[in-house]
């Protein structure tokens, strides 16, 4: 059965297809504005108040005022009408003032997936906020794409392990344990990163690219995504076959959260 596809524009609601915002809305114009993605899990958000202080800070980070009020009374009034379906909630605030809700299918994603690096310059001044300006993070996944990969792990000039995307990555290092890149080196605070983090054994560090070139097992971790198990990286492919054992721990770990916050 199809997810029904539900918008909210500063709470009117209606079909997706049929909502509008003014063209010359700078969130559309200039990619000035914030979003979020909520996993939707029977209906029920995953995380709301990690989601919408995240909102808050990116937002704050760009000057960008935010109803908090506002968007938790038009989240519940969608979710009412949107009903029990698994899904995706879309948040996002424009530099026009819009408050726009969607509800989405969830993205088809393979069991497995193939990973090539990409140099990639963040924008120090963006460094933290889930900004609606994506183009580069979008361009990265076509020139992996164009290299026989499935998506891109982004990593600085100097070598530095970013992340995906749109997602965090998580690899076993041929030293043993498993790693991810830090906050404090220009990520996204990842909200199923910190679930895995704190549930798990993990070490957070600048990491050269030829530690994630070498691992034994990695995978990537996103609120669509949850958890999802690389295959090759860089056209190497890795010994932890299509299940390896750290996805698998990080799936059943990141469970466990999701029947704890929704029990």
């Amino acid at each position: 059965m199809p997810v029904t596809e539900l918008a909210s524009v500063d709470g009117s609601i209606s079909p997706a297809a049929e909502a509008t915002i003014p063209v010359a809305d700078d969130g559309l114009l200039r990619g000035d504005g914030v979003f979020e993605m909520v996993r939707l899990y029977g209906g029920r958000p995953f995380t709301i108040g990690d989601h919408l202080d995240r909102l808050e800070r990116s937002a704050s980070a760009i000057e960008l005022p935010v109803d908090r009020a506002a968007i938790e009374r038009e989240i519940d009034a969608l979710l009412a009408e949107f009903g029990d379906e698994d899904a995706v909630l879309r948040i996002v605030l424009t530099r026009g003032g819009r408050r726009l809700l969607l509800t989405e299918p969830l993205p088809a994603h393979p069991e497995t997936i193939r990973v090539a690096t990409v140099t990639y310059s963040p924008s120090v001044i963006l460094t933290g906020v889930k900004s609606i300006s994506y183009a580069a993070n979008m361009e990265a996944t076509r020139l992996a794409q164009a290299r026989g990969a499935d998506e891109a792990i982004l990593v600085q000039p100097d070598g530095i392990v970013l992340e995906a995307p749109t997602s965090t990555v998580f690899w076993i290092s041929p030293e043993g344990g498993m790693r991810t890149p830090a906050l404090d080196i220009g990520i996204l605070e990842s909200i199923t990163r910190a679930q895995i983090v704190r549930e798990l054994h993990v070490e957070e560090g600048a990491f050269q690219v030829e530690d994630l070139r070498s691992a034994t097992e990695a995978f990537l971790a996103s609120t669509t995504r949850e958890i999802q198990p690389v295959s090759a990286i860089d056209g190497r492919e890795l010994p932890g076959g299509p299940a390896p054992q750290a996805a698998r721990e990080a799936s059943e770990a990141f469970r466990r959260v999701v029947e704890r916050e929704l029990a």
